[in-house]
């Protein structure tokens, strides 16, 4: 796969997903009768990141929001459906191939304590992508791209952090270290999968603002990885609601906070902290565990533990539906209880 090779239309989507799906086999207890059983961790997800664009990935622990992303790496491989990168399609990538479509998608990972080599340096960290895509083989020009990434990534000057170790940093510190190690390759898209979720809280908007300084100053897509609304509600273009291996609800950021649609957004939002006492709302608290992930419910997936179920949710899986008009960016959401004139989403 090369760049020179990549020449999407101009409203083209830079990632595209379409009917992914990721099931991780479970051992057999029995020998003879036992049938194949899998953990469905992402099942049937569809979704696109425009150029320059932040869709934030929503939902509890378990949902499968971090299966999906180290899919969109290339570190797992999908059961079935599509990964399109500038319409080049990863199922098609040989090994080389796919070390090519690694240096435009990054990930930063969520622990930024379990992310770096204690026994490396910082500069010795950042530099270790470009060894390893044999990028910048001059140590001079090595060091240059290094220096820019450590600062792009806030750690101004870079050279006071090239010789040191990671246990020499804060949590913050390390977190943008993880940061430039992803920028130094220049990725176009960037997976940021809970990145401010082991951080103080005094330090999680200083990360939120660096990302998207990123996002103006270089153009990269984010997907934004994260269980917390409260977070990306300034960050974000668009949010997609997962549940249970599924994306439940998806739209423009403004439009899903203030006209919720699906029940399970509506009550991940109720517990979102509010700063004003005066601004009381009814929390929504759900009953029960997420359902496993293997024995699937039958209908709708959220019926278990949904307040508004009703008969027909344990009988129909709903389909991902438009809301109201189609616009450029429709508002969609997969429950019974949205409009009967929905369209489908493409």
């Amino acid at each position: 796969m090369s760049k020179a090779t990549m020449q999407p239309e101009p409203d083209s989507p830079i990632l595209e997903v379409t009917d992914l799906r990721k099931l991780f086999p479970v051992k057999k207890v029995r020998l003879f009768g036992a049938k194949d059983r899998f953990v469905h961790a992402v099942d049937g997800v569809s979704f696109q990141v425009g150029h320059g664009e932040v869709l934030a990935l929503v939902g509890e622990s378990g949902c499968g929001k971090s299966t999906l992303a180290l899919t969109l790496m290339g570190l797992e491989k999908p059961t079935s459906g599509d990964i399109l990168f500038e319409g080049d399609s990863l199922a098609s990538q040989n090994s080389r191939g796919l070390k090519t479509w690694r240096r435009h998608i990054q990930m930063v990972f969520q622990d930024p304590y379990e992310s770096l080599n204690p026994l490396m340096t910082i500069g010795d960290i950042v530099a270790e992508p470009l060894v390893v895509h044999g990028i910048a083989p001059n140590r001079e020009e090595r060091e240059a791209r290094v220096i820019r990434a450590l600062e792009d990534s806030g750690l101004k000057p870079a050279t006071e952090y090239l010789h040191r170790l990671p246990h020499e940093l804060s949590g913050g510190q390390r977190q943008r270290v993880v940061i430039a190690g992803a920028l130094v390759l220049e990725p176009t898209v960037l997976l940021a999968d809970e990145p401010v979720s082991m951080l103080d809280v005094s330090i999680r908007a200083e990360i939120l603002n660096l990302l998207a300084d990123l996002r103006q100053k270089r153009g990269i897509s984010i997907l934004f990885i994260t269980h917390d609304m409260g977070t990306i509600a300034h960050f974000a273009d668009r949010i997609a609601v997962m549940y249970l291996g599924r994306i439940v609800e998806i739209g423009q950021t403004l439009e899903v906070l203030s006209n919720p649609q699906h029940p399970y957004t509506k009550a991940l939002l109720s517990v979102v902290p509010v700063p004003n006492p005066r601004l009381r709302r009814e929390r929504i608290i759900l009953q029960g565990e997420t359902p496993n992930p293997i024995d699937l419910p039958s209908g709708c997936r959220f019926h278990p533990r949904c307040p508004v179920a009703f008969e027909q949710c344990p009988v129909v899986d709903p389909r991902l539906l438009s809301i109201g008009d189609q616009d450029e960016i429709p508002h969609a959401a997969a429950c019974l209880l949205v409009n009967a004139e929905s369209q489908p989403v493409p």
